[in-house]
C-alpha cells in the first residue's frame, strides 16, 4: 500500500472511530452538542466515505447514521454502498424518501439502483421522469448487468466536423459545467454517426480558425453496448482511457463509458472472484443476520463436508499401517498441506490468466507441462528436505524416501488439478474461480493421504 493510500485509510478509520464514539455517547445521553457534532462530521464527509462508515457499522448504528444523512445526498450514497448494505438502507426508507433520493440521479445511475428498489416505487418513479430520461433508463435496463450498455453514461458533448475550433469554444462556454470525466469531444455527422474525437487539449493548443475535421482523430477504442464490461475495463486499463464512445451497429453514437465506471467493474470482479474462490454465493453484509449468513455459506460447506468425509475414509483404509507406524499420523498432514498450498498457487495464476483471456487451447497444454515441471522440481527439493528431516527424526531412511516421493507426487497432482479445475469450469461455461479453493484442497487432501499412506503400506510394512 502506498503512502497516500495509507494516509487515506488512516483518515477513514479515524472518522469511523469518531462517529462510533459519538454514537456511543448519544446512546447513553443524547446531548445537543453531540448531535450537532455528529451532524457536522457527516456533512463534511464525501459520499464514498459515508458509504464506508455505513458498511462498517452494525445495523442499529448504521440506521442511526443513515437517518442523520441529509436527504439530498441519499442517492449518491446508495450508489456507493455495497448491494447487501444498500438493501438494508432502502428497507428503512418509505416510498416518499426513496423517490426523493433517486429522482435527481442520471439515467445510468438510476439503472444501477432500479433492481434494488421496491416494485411499488417503480411506476411512480418512471412517471416522474421526462421522456428522454425514461428512454435512457429503459435503454440501460435492456442490457445485461455484465454488458456496458447497462453502464453507459448519456451525458456527453458532441460537435460537428465542419465547424472551426473557435465555434466549438464558444459552444462550450454555453455550458454551466462539462459532464464529469470529459477528456474529449465526440465528432458526429448529421446522421449522428461517430466520425472521430477531439481531445480537449488539442482544442486548446491549435489555432481557433482551424476546422475540427483537420485536427480530429479516429477513435480506435469504440465499443458496442453488448460488449462485456470486464473486457472493456481491461481495455481502459491497457490504453489509459478516461472515456470512450459507445455506438450501435450502424455506428451511431448512443453513449459513452467513463473510467469511474470501469474502476467499479474491476473492483467488483476482483471481489466476486475472491468470494467465488472460497465458495461464497454472493457478497455478504458483515453485519447481516445469522440466517442470511448461513444461507450464503452453506452450499460449499456441505460440499466441503463431503470431501472431508472422503479424506477421512481414505485414512481409514490405512488404519493398520498407521497403527504399526505412528510416525505416519504425524507426517501425513504435511504432505496434504503443502499440496494444498501449491495447488492454490497454481489455480490462482490460472484463474487470473483466464480472466485476462491470456489462455488459448495451445497455450493451455504448455501451461500444463510448465506447472507439472515446476511441481516436480519443488517436490524433489522440498520433499527431499522433509524426507531428510523425517529420516533424522525417526531414524528410518525408508520413511524419508517415502516422504519425498509422496510430496513430489502430491505436488504433481496439485499442479494437474490446479490447471484442470478452472479449465474444466470454463469449458462448461462456469466461473473458473467458483469454489476453486475448496475443490483444490479436497483433491490434495484426499490424494495426499492416499499417496503417502499407500506408499508407506507398500514399502514400510
Amino acid at each position: 500500500m502506498s503512502e497516500a493510500e495509507t494516509r487515506g485509510a488512516n483518515r477513514l478509520h479515524e472518522q469511523l472511530d469518531a462517529i462510533t464514539a459519538l454514537l456511543d455517547r448519544l446512546a447513553e445521553a443524547a446531548t445537543p452538542e453531540d448531535q450537532a457534532e455528529l451532524q457536522l462530521l457527516l456533512d463534511e464527509l464525501h459520499p464514498a466515505d459515508i458509504a464506508f462508515v455505513l458498511e462498517s457499522l452494525p445495523l442499529e448504528d448504521r440506521l442511526a447514521v443513515w437517518q442523520r444523512v441529509k436527504a439530498d445526498r441519499d442517492g449518491e450514497i446508495l450508489l456507493e454502498v455495497s448491494d447487501a448494505v444498500r438493501e438494508s438502507l432502502i428497507a428503512d426508507m418509505d416510498q416518499r424518501e426513496i423517490l426523493a433520493a433517486v429522482e435527481p440521479l442520471d439515467a445510468d445511475e438510476l439503472a444501477d439502483l432500479v433492481e434494488d428498489l421496491p416494485t411499488e416505487v417503480l411506476p411512480e418513479l418512471m412517471a416522474s421522469l421526462d421522456a428522454q430520461q425514461r428512454e435512457r433508463v429503459q435503454s440501460a435496463l435492456s442490457w445485461e448487468e455484465d454488458q456496458i450498455g447497462s453502464l453507459m453514461d448519456f451525458e456527453m458533448v458532441t460537435i460537428r466536423e465542419d465547424v472551426s475550433l473557435e465555434v466549438v469554444l464558444r459552444y462550450l462556454r454555453r455550458f454551466e459545467e462539462l459532464p464529469a470525466q470529459t477528456d474529449k469531444l465526440f465528432v458526429i455527422n448529421q446522421d449522428n454517426a461517430l466520425t472521430g474525437v477531439l481531445p480537449l487539449h488539442w482544442l486548446l493548443v491549435n489555432p481557433p480558425e482551424t476546422m475540427v475535421s483537420e485536427v480530429m482523430a479516429p477513435d480506435v477504442n469504440t465499443f458496442h453496448p453488448a460488449d462485456d464490461a470486464y473486457e472493456v475495463a481491461q481495455a481502459f486499463e491497457r490504453y489509459d482511457l478516461v472515456t470512450a464512445p459507445v455506438v450501435d451497429d450502424a455506428g451511431r453514437l448512443i453513449g459513452r463509458i467513463t473510467v469511474d465506471s470501469m474502476v467499479d467493474v474491476i473492483r467488483e470482479e476482483s471481489e466476486s472472484e475472491a468470494l467465488n474462490r472460497v465458495g461464497l454465493r454472493e457478497e455478504e453484509d458483515i453485519f447481516a443476520s445469522v440466517w442470511a449468513s448461513l444461507r450464503n455459506r452453506w452450499s460449499w460447506l456441505a460440499i466441503n463436508l463431503v470431501t472431508a468425509f472422503i479424506a477421512s475414509r481414505v485414512i481409514g483404509l490405512f488404519e493398520g499401517a498407521i497403527e504399526k507406524l505412528v510416525a505416519l499420523a504425524a507426517l501425513m498432514p504435511i504432505v496434504a498441506g503443502i499440496g494444498g498450498n501449491s495447488g492454490n498457487q497454481t489455480i490462482t495464476m490460472i484463474v487470473r490468466a483466464l480472466a485476462l483471456n491470456q489462455i488459448t487451447p495451445d497455450s493451455a497444454k504448455r501451461l500444463w507441462r510448465k506447472e507439472l515441471v515446476v511441481s516436480l522440481f519443488n517436490g524433489l527439493i522440498w520433499g527431499g528436505v522433509i524426507g531428510v528431516v523425517a529420516w533424522l527424526l525417526y531414524d528410518n531412511l525408508a520413511l524419508g524416501v517415502v516422504m519425498t516421493a509422496a510430496m513430489t507426487l502430491n505436488l504433481l497432482l496439485a499442479a494437474f488439478c490446479g490447471v484442470g479445475i478452472p479449465m474444466l469450469m470454463t469449458k462448461f461455461g462456469r466461473d473458473p474461480a467458483l469454489g476453486s479453493s475448496v475443490l483444490i484442497t479436497a483433491m490434495t487432501d484426499s490424494g495426499g493421504f492416499f499417496i503417502f499412506l499407500g506408499l508407506a503400506s507398500l514399502f514400510l510394512m
